[in-house]
């Protein structure tokens, strides 16, 4: 319920925006394609890996990204915080610190909460980490 309290409270925010180019307005949602693994192959203990996650705004409303957040302070997330078109694709940049990870195969999810049905994607950051 908070979730939701927080993509209306944001939607609202941005349609009172008197410059702001959106129809996003509160109980719109949309739909997105998003691959819900990342497979960043192998790595080097110590390592930075990067993945650009690509999310595809395929419904009819602008997408509003509410929130991100990673699993653990291994892993952390840029986006753009404007309202996607409908039809427009986003990238989500995503950064693992195998420094901080254990070693072998590492899974890292990130909770994508947008104005979509479930609130809530999951996408799973794979790296194999090697000493």
């Amino acid at each position: 319920m908070k979730r939701i309290f927080s993509v209306a409270l944001l939607s609202l925010a941005l349609v009172s925006c008197g410059e702001q180019q959106t129809e996003a307005q509160v109980g719109q949602y949309t739909f997105i394609e998003v691959d819900e693994v990342y497979d960043a192959g192998t790595a080097a203990k110590g390592e930075i890996v990067t993945a650009d996650i690509k999310i595809k705004n395929v419904g009819d409303y602008p997408l509003v990204i509410a929130n991100i957040k990673a699993s653990c302070s291994c892993t952390v997330s840029d986006y753009d915080e404007n309202p996607i078109p409908p039809g427009e694709t986003t990238i989500i940049r995503a950064t693992v610190d195998t420094d901080r990870t254990g070693s072998g195969r590492v899974n890292k999810p990130i909770s994508i909460t947008a104005n979509t049905k479930p609130s809530t994607t999951t996408v799973s950051i794979l790296v194999n980490v090697i000493n």
